[in-house]
Protein backbone atom coordinates (compact mmCIF):
# COMPACT_ATOMS: atom_id res chain seq x y z
CA UNK A 1 0.00 0.00 0.00
CA UNK A 2 1.33 3.09 -1.30
CA UNK A 3 1.96 5.30 1.68
CA UNK A 4 0.49 9.31 1.89
CA UNK A 5 2.74 11.89 1.79
CA UNK A 6 2.68 13.83 4.98
CA UNK A 7 1.61 17.79 4.48
CA UNK A 8 3.36 20.82 6.97
CA UNK A 9 1.96 23.55 7.07
CA UNK A 10 3.49 27.23 6.77
CA UNK A 11 3.57 27.34 10.97
CA UNK A 12 4.96 24.44 11.20
CA UNK A 13 7.52 24.54 8.72
CA UNK A 14 8.76 28.07 10.05
CA UNK A 15 8.75 26.65 13.59
CA UNK A 16 11.41 24.15 12.75
CA UNK A 17 13.14 26.55 10.54
CA UNK A 18 13.11 28.94 13.69
CA UNK A 19 14.65 26.04 16.09
CA UNK A 20 17.24 24.77 13.05
CA UNK A 21 18.69 29.03 13.27
CA UNK A 22 19.23 29.04 17.16
CA UNK A 23 22.09 26.35 16.16
CA UNK A 24 21.34 24.53 19.52
CA UNK A 25 20.68 21.39 18.08
CA UNK A 26 22.10 19.12 15.11
CA UNK A 27 20.40 18.27 11.77
CA UNK A 28 19.54 15.01 13.28
CA UNK A 29 18.15 16.24 16.61
CA UNK A 30 15.76 18.56 15.23
CA UNK A 31 14.85 15.36 13.05
CA UNK A 32 14.08 13.09 15.85
CA UNK A 33 12.18 16.05 17.66
CA UNK A 34 9.81 17.03 15.16
CA UNK A 35 9.86 13.66 13.07
CA UNK A 36 10.82 14.68 10.29
CA UNK A 37 13.56 14.27 7.65
CA UNK A 38 17.20 16.08 8.14
CA UNK A 39 16.86 17.54 4.62
CA UNK A 40 14.01 18.45 4.80
CA UNK A 41 14.55 20.99 8.06
CA UNK A 42 17.71 22.27 5.77
CA UNK A 43 15.30 22.86 3.15
CA UNK A 44 12.78 24.99 5.39
CA UNK A 45 15.81 26.54 6.97
CA UNK A 46 16.68 27.98 3.25
CA UNK A 47 13.22 28.71 2.31
CA UNK A 48 12.58 31.12 5.62
CA UNK A 49 15.98 32.92 5.40
CA UNK A 50 15.45 33.42 1.66
CA UNK A 51 11.63 34.80 2.03
CA UNK A 52 12.81 37.36 5.06
CA UNK A 53 14.41 39.12 2.34
CA UNK A 54 11.64 38.89 -0.31
CA UNK A 55 9.19 40.34 2.47
CA UNK A 56 11.48 43.20 3.08
CA UNK A 57 11.76 43.74 -1.13
CA UNK A 58 8.41 43.84 -1.18
CA UNK A 59 7.05 46.07 1.77
CA UNK A 60 9.56 48.91 0.11
CA UNK A 61 7.74 48.17 -3.60
CA UNK A 62 4.11 48.26 -1.98
CA UNK A 63 5.52 51.57 -0.15
CA UNK A 64 6.09 53.32 -3.13
CA UNK A 65 3.14 51.90 -4.88
CA UNK A 66 1.32 53.80 -1.75
CA UNK A 67 3.42 56.94 -1.79
CA UNK A 68 4.23 55.94 1.74
CA UNK A 69 7.69 57.05 3.36
CA UNK A 70 9.48 56.53 6.32
CA UNK A 71 10.66 59.35 8.68
CA UNK A 72 14.33 58.39 8.00
CA UNK A 73 16.50 58.04 5.26
CA UNK A 74 17.53 54.67 6.69
CA UNK A 75 16.65 52.06 8.61
CA UNK A 76 16.34 53.39 12.32
CA UNK A 77 17.17 50.63 15.00
CA UNK A 78 16.68 52.26 17.94
CA UNK A 79 12.94 53.38 18.46
CA UNK A 80 12.28 54.82 21.85
CA UNK A 81 9.05 54.27 24.01
CA UNK A 82 8.16 57.37 26.31
CA UNK A 83 6.20 55.02 28.30
CA UNK A 84 8.93 52.29 29.10
CA UNK A 85 11.13 51.73 31.87
CA UNK A 86 14.74 54.24 31.87
CA UNK A 87 17.68 52.44 33.82
CA UNK A 88 20.93 54.74 34.59
CA UNK A 89 24.29 54.09 33.16
CA UNK A 90 26.03 51.91 35.59
CA UNK A 91 29.62 51.57 33.35
CA UNK A 92 31.15 55.00 33.63
CA UNK A 93 34.22 54.90 35.41
CA UNK A 94 34.17 51.20 36.35
CA UNK A 95 36.46 48.53 35.86
CA UNK A 96 35.31 45.34 33.74
CA UNK A 97 37.96 42.47 34.21
CA UNK A 98 36.26 39.22 33.60
CA UNK A 99 34.31 37.38 31.36
CA UNK A 100 29.92 37.76 32.39
CA UNK A 101 30.19 40.73 34.15
CA UNK A 102 29.26 42.92 31.55
CA UNK A 103 26.81 41.88 28.21
CA UNK A 104 26.23 44.51 25.89
CA UNK A 105 23.48 44.28 23.47
CA UNK A 106 22.37 46.41 20.28
CA UNK A 107 20.83 46.22 17.05
CA UNK A 108 22.05 47.11 13.14
CA UNK A 109 20.61 46.82 9.75
CA UNK A 110 22.94 44.66 7.43
CA UNK A 111 23.11 45.63 3.95
CA UNK A 112 22.61 43.52 1.04
CA UNK A 113 22.29 43.43 -2.83
CA UNK A 114 18.93 43.78 -2.80
CA UNK A 115 17.21 45.13 0.41
CA UNK A 116 18.75 44.72 4.17
CA UNK A 117 17.79 42.66 7.31
CA UNK A 118 18.20 43.47 11.00
CA UNK A 119 21.14 41.96 12.90
CA UNK A 120 21.02 41.84 16.78
CA UNK A 121 24.00 40.63 18.85
CA UNK A 122 24.81 40.22 22.60
CA UNK A 123 29.03 40.92 23.42
CA UNK A 124 30.59 40.09 26.61
CA UNK A 125 32.83 43.38 26.97
CA UNK A 126 35.69 42.05 29.27
CA UNK A 127 36.62 38.92 26.33
CA UNK A 128 34.74 41.15 23.64
CA UNK A 129 33.69 37.38 22.26
CA UNK A 130 30.24 37.95 20.16
CA UNK A 131 28.24 35.35 22.53
CA UNK A 132 25.04 34.93 20.37
CA UNK A 133 23.51 37.13 17.59
CA UNK A 134 20.01 36.64 15.33
CA UNK A 135 19.09 38.18 11.65
CA UNK A 136 15.53 38.84 11.10
CA UNK A 137 13.38 40.85 8.42
CA UNK A 138 12.20 42.43 11.86
CA UNK A 139 13.29 43.71 15.08
CA UNK A 140 10.49 42.63 17.86
CA UNK A 141 10.94 42.50 21.24
CA UNK A 142 9.55 38.89 21.11
CA UNK A 143 12.77 38.16 19.64
CA UNK A 144 15.33 40.12 21.18
CA UNK A 145 13.56 38.11 24.67
CA UNK A 146 14.26 35.22 22.79
CA UNK A 147 17.86 35.71 22.03
CA UNK A 148 18.40 36.89 25.93
CA UNK A 149 16.82 33.50 27.23
CA UNK A 150 18.81 31.41 24.58
CA UNK A 151 22.40 33.38 25.69
CA UNK A 152 21.63 33.09 29.76
CA UNK A 153 20.63 29.25 28.95
CA UNK A 154 24.13 28.79 27.17
CA UNK A 155 26.41 30.94 28.90
CA UNK A 156 24.66 31.83 31.91
CA UNK A 157 23.80 35.34 33.28
CA UNK A 158 25.82 38.65 33.19
CA UNK A 159 26.38 40.98 36.24
CA UNK A 160 25.43 43.88 34.61
CA UNK A 161 23.47 44.12 30.90
CA UNK A 162 24.00 47.07 28.67
CA UNK A 163 21.94 48.16 26.06
CA UNK A 164 20.11 52.14 24.59
CA UNK A 165 16.96 52.79 25.11
CA UNK A 166 15.79 51.30 22.25
CA UNK A 167 11.60 49.78 22.43
CA UNK A 168 12.90 46.29 22.64
CA UNK A 169 15.19 46.61 25.34
CA UNK A 170 12.79 48.61 27.51
CA UNK A 171 9.59 46.64 27.39
CA UNK A 172 8.19 44.35 29.68
CA UNK A 173 8.91 41.37 28.11
CA UNK A 174 12.90 42.05 27.93
CA UNK A 175 13.08 43.92 31.27
CA UNK A 176 11.21 40.93 33.19
CA UNK A 177 14.01 38.31 32.08
CA UNK A 178 16.59 40.71 33.62
CA UNK A 179 14.82 41.28 36.47
CA UNK A 180 14.02 37.41 36.83
CA UNK A 181 17.44 36.98 37.03
CA UNK A 182 18.64 39.45 39.47
CA UNK A 183 20.85 41.18 36.49
CA UNK A 184 21.68 44.83 36.95
CA UNK A 185 19.74 47.15 34.15
CA UNK A 186 22.46 49.66 32.61
CA UNK A 187 21.30 51.74 29.53
CA UNK A 188 23.01 54.40 27.92
CA UNK A 189 21.85 58.45 28.16
CA UNK A 190 19.87 59.55 24.71
CA UNK A 191 22.59 60.57 22.32
CA UNK A 192 25.16 59.24 23.92
CA UNK A 193 26.40 55.32 21.36
CA UNK A 194 29.60 55.67 22.90
CA UNK A 195 29.09 54.29 26.02
CA UNK A 196 27.48 51.03 24.23
CA UNK A 197 31.08 51.61 22.55
CA UNK A 198 32.20 47.40 22.46
CA UNK A 199 29.14 46.80 20.60
CA UNK A 200 29.63 49.18 18.13
CA UNK A 201 33.14 48.58 17.02
CA UNK A 202 31.80 44.74 16.83
CA UNK A 203 29.11 46.52 13.86
CA UNK A 204 32.02 48.34 12.46
CA UNK A 205 33.96 45.06 11.78
CA UNK A 206 32.10 42.97 10.49
CA UNK A 207 30.30 45.69 8.01
CA UNK A 208 34.21 47.12 7.02
CA UNK A 209 35.51 43.24 7.30
CA UNK A 210 33.14 41.34 5.51
CA UNK A 211 29.69 42.79 4.86
CA UNK A 212 30.67 45.45 2.23
CA UNK A 213 33.43 43.72 0.90
CA UNK A 214 30.73 40.77 -0.12
CA UNK A 215 27.12 42.33 -0.37
CA UNK A 216 25.14 38.72 0.36
CA UNK A 217 22.13 38.14 -2.38
CA UNK A 218 19.46 37.10 -0.42
CA UNK A 219 19.02 36.21 3.46
CA UNK A 220 20.77 32.64 3.42
CA UNK A 221 23.54 34.02 1.73
CA UNK A 222 23.70 36.57 4.47
CA UNK A 223 23.42 34.34 6.88
CA UNK A 224 26.31 32.04 6.35
CA UNK A 225 28.18 35.07 5.57
CA UNK A 226 27.68 36.43 9.21
CA UNK A 227 28.35 33.31 10.62
CA UNK A 228 31.87 32.53 9.00
CA UNK A 229 32.73 36.56 10.24
CA UNK A 230 31.15 35.83 13.69
CA UNK A 231 33.09 32.48 14.37
CA UNK A 232 36.48 34.13 12.59
CA UNK A 233 36.08 37.08 15.18
CA UNK A 234 35.41 35.12 17.74
CA UNK A 235 38.09 32.13 17.09
CA UNK A 236 40.96 33.32 15.34
CA UNK A 237 40.94 37.76 15.36
CA UNK A 238 43.49 38.67 17.37
CA UNK A 239 41.94 41.80 19.23
CA UNK A 240 44.66 44.58 20.34
CA UNK A 241 42.69 45.62 23.57
CA UNK A 242 42.99 42.55 25.16
CA UNK A 243 46.52 41.43 24.50
CA UNK A 244 46.17 40.34 20.86
CA UNK A 245 44.35 37.16 21.21
CA UNK A 246 41.02 35.69 19.99
CA UNK A 247 38.01 36.00 22.32
CA UNK A 248 37.45 33.31 23.09
CA UNK A 249 40.92 32.03 24.62
CA UNK A 250 39.51 35.18 27.07
CA UNK A 251 36.06 33.98 27.60
CA UNK A 252 37.31 30.25 28.17
CA UNK A 253 40.19 30.90 30.53
CA UNK A 254 39.49 28.92 33.31
CA UNK A 255 39.69 30.44 37.31
CA UNK A 256 39.85 27.81 40.13
CA UNK A 257 39.78 25.00 37.89
CA UNK A 258 36.91 25.58 36.03
CA UNK A 259 35.32 27.35 33.05
CA UNK A 260 33.98 30.57 34.34
CA UNK A 261 31.18 30.04 31.84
Amino acid sequence: MKRERRKFSAAFKSKVAIEALKEQMTLQELAKKFDVHPNQITGWKRDFLENASVVVKRIHRLYKIMNLKTIYAYPKTTKRDPASYKYPYLLRNSTIERPNQVWQRDITYIPMRRGFMYMVAIIDVNSRKILNWSLSNSMTAERCAELLRDTIDKYGKPEIHNSDQGSQFTSEIYIDILKKHDIQISMEGKGRALENLYIERFWRSIKQEKIYLNPANGGLELYHNVREYVDFYNSIRRHTEITKVPPNEIYFKKTDGRLIN
